[in-house]
């Protein structure tokens, strides 16, 4: 078993724990972020059962789909989601090769990767970035535009608004990620498609599954640092 089978393994029975501890077995999925890691890591993890991968930089990422949907061990798809900055220049290689978009923003964003979407591929499953710490430094939007934003995309007929995504902020996980909870259940209720509420990384897992993640973004966990030379 190489590292990254052990680590893969931790990580599923650290979210199998969180999941047992506020009863929600089985509602989790793990998004293994591959960002600057190889092919060779992204088969290993592949090898071990894991089928949806992260990327962040817009070409590595369409590298290493096409590279992939190439290869000789691949026995399903992967399922591939953006879960970067997207800027509207670099939009359409984005609607043209990934199953998920976790990072929409704006109005404009939308709109592109809705007029970009192949007609012959299903529509591009998004969530809406949430900036809930109010961070400059930080994308995303405010809560306050969360529900302008859904209803554009819900006339988007290439987009299929799936959830909400943020990024919390290191020791605020307990004031933050209720609000993110919250919005969520309230959003479900007009938008029947919407099932994913993407939450929590390596510190804060366990804190966004109490909170209702149902999706974890774990990169340095499974793949150990990254090197950002590559």
């Amino acid at each position: 078993m190489n590292d990254i089978d052990q680590q893969i393994k931790t990580v599923r029975q650290q979210i199998a724990a969180a999941e047992h501890t506020c009863q929600r077995t089985g509602q989790v999925t793990l998004l293994a972020v591959s960002k600057t890691k190889p092919i060779l890591a992204i088969k290993q993890a592949y090898q071990v059962g894991q089928r949806a991968f992260g990327e962040n930089y817009v070409q590595e990422g369409v590298d290493k789909i096409i590279t992939c949907q190439q290869a000789q061990w691949l026995e399903s798809p992967i399922e591939w989601h953006f879960i970067g900055p997207l800027q509207s220049n670099k939009s359409r290689l984005v609607a043209e090769h990934f199953d998920w978009v976790q990072t929409i923003d704006r109005a404009k964003i939308a709109q592109r990767l809705n007029e970009q979407r192949p007609v012959d591929k299903p529509p591009l499953n998004v969530c809406i970035q949430i900036n809930i710490s109010g961070e400059a430094s930080k994308s995303g939007i405010a809560l306050t535009e969360v529900e302008s934003l859904a209803e554009l995309i819900g006339t988007l007929p290439q987009l299929r608004l799936r959830g909400l995504m943020t990024i919390g902020t290191p020791g605020n996980a307990q004031q933050e990620f209720p609000l993110m909870q919250q919005i969520f259940e309230k959003l479900k209720v007009h938008y029947p498609a919407i099932d994913t509420l993407s939450m929590g990384m390596t510190a804060d897992m366990a804190q966004a599954i109490q909170y209702g993640s149902t999706l974890v973004r774990i990169g340095s966990a499974i793949f150990g640092e990254r090197d950002y030379h590559h």
